[in-house]
């Protein structure tokens, strides 16, 4: 590990003022920059016992927020740290994380001064790391100091797994570091013993992200007799392919309604004069408008999406047919309702991943087959029924994961 600091400090030297040039000159900012370099501003005071969670990007900070608020439940005496490597990843710890964590920052660059630099200063108790962040010097400095460190929600790629493989020798010296690592899967648990991870330090613990809760929810909408199909999260663009699809649908499937849930309440103008346009009818949740009198309502309210798949027959997740990378699809699947998306899922990747190896989720690619599995899915009720019990199968066997990385948190 001593030649992997002089190296990645040469490499970070030579690289870096290309790497900020070239990130200014494409217009994105090198945020946090004095935060990774190890110059942290640390509230706390000797003898503070500090749990640190690190989630990289949007997705893996996403994940850690049940956990966060159930240590903080758990275990109040205790301080939280979050970190993220990327500014988007901040912003969203910031939203989400205010009120749980008492101290939000950036991870540092893994070298030895950035990484020395960022534990004098913090000096957490235990740190835990999710999913596939392997910082060697890092794990390294922890080992040597004394400090637990863990990684959280371990997933290993097809891709990344073969490239570990071909420097096995290098990563079993980094996992030597490790105080333990908990995967999502037994595959993922075979993966990291296969690339180095002492078997004896690596547990299946499910994944984070399936420990969420079905909302109470008493929704009367005059859905009874209804299929209702919920496109959910929608941006623009997207509203016109759900809608010129459930026209088409409508047509065969004489019984269905739609809710239509743009992502931002404040598209409803532009989403009005598309009905118009459609020469669609449509109601107003905000007006408390049916299914009776309707065949497209308008969830114009916030906070309320969460409940509503409780009701609907399957749901469209938008975010998935533009540039955005998907939204949660657990917010449905957790009902044992099928779920569908378009391409753009990057930042709930994993998870699709999971849907998709059983029917109850699945990826299409293009608007005509967004119409075509919706059809199959009102047509066919023994593979309606298969979907929604893959639902609830695949739930059952990722969740628990919370508590269990809470029973290892002294």
């Amino acid at each position: 590990m001593f030649i992997y600091g002089i190296l990645s400090t040469i490499v970070f030297i030579v690289a870096m003022p290309f790497v900020f040039a070239f990130r200014k000159c494409i217009g994105k900012p090198n945020a946090g920059l004095k935060e990774k370099f190890g110059f942290i501003s640390s509230p706390f005071k000797s003898g503070d016992d500090i749990i640190m969670l690190h989630g990289v990007s949007v997705g893996e900070v996403i994940a850690l927020e049940n956990l966060a608020k159930k240590i903080k439940e758990t275990f109040p005496e205790k301080k939280l740290v979050i970190t993220t490597g990327t500014k988007t990843g901040q912003e969203i710890a910031h939203k989400k994380y205010e009120g749980v964590a008492d101290f939000i920052t950036y991870f540092p660059f893994d070298i030895p001064f950035c990484v020395n630099g960022f534990l004098n200063r913090l000096n957490p108790n235990t740190v835990f790391i999710a999913e596939t962040e392997i910082w060697p010097y890092f794990a390294y400095a922890c080992n040597k100091r004394n400090i637990p460190i863990s990684i959280i929600n371990g997933r290993i790629s097809d891709s990344t797994f073969n490239s570990y493989l071909k420097v096995k020798f290098f990563f079993k010296k980094v996992f030597e570091n490790f105080t333990a690592i908990y995967t999502q899967s037994e595959e993922d648990k075979e993966k990291y013993i296969a690339v180095g991870a002492d078997k004896n330090k690596v547990e299946v613990m499910g994944n984070l992200k399936f420990d969420v809760k079905r909302k109470d929810a008493d929704i009367q909408m005059g859905q009874d007799g209804f299929r209702v199909i919920i496109a959910g999260s929608t941006h623009a663009g997207e509203d016109e392919i759900v809608l010129n699809a459930f026209k088409n649908l409508k047509e065969k499937h004489g019984n269905i309604k739609l809710l239509l849930a743009p992502r931002h309440p404040k598209r409803l103008p532009e989403i009005e004069v598309l009905m118009k346009d459609l020469d669609l009818k449509y109601g107003l949740r905000s007006k408390d408008d049916r299914f009776t009198e309707y065949d497209i309502v308008i969830l114009d309210t916030l906070g309320e999406l969460g409940k509503m798949y409780s009701i609907c027959h399957f749901a469209f997740i938008g975010g998935s047919f533009n540039k955005t990378g998907g939204h949660n699809p657990l917010e449905a699947s957790v009902y044992d309702k099928p779920t569908i998306t378009g391409p753009s899922i990057h930042n709930f990747k994993d998870i699709y991943g999971i849907l998709n190896k059983t029917d109850a989720g699945q990826i299409v690619k293009t608007p005509e087959e967004l119409e075509q599995y919706q059809d199959k899915l009102l047509s066919d009720n023994e593979f309606y029924k298969k979907a929604c019990n893959d639902c609830k199968t695949v739930f059952e066997a990722q969740q628990g994961a919370l508590d269990f990385v809470i029973s290892k948190i002294g």
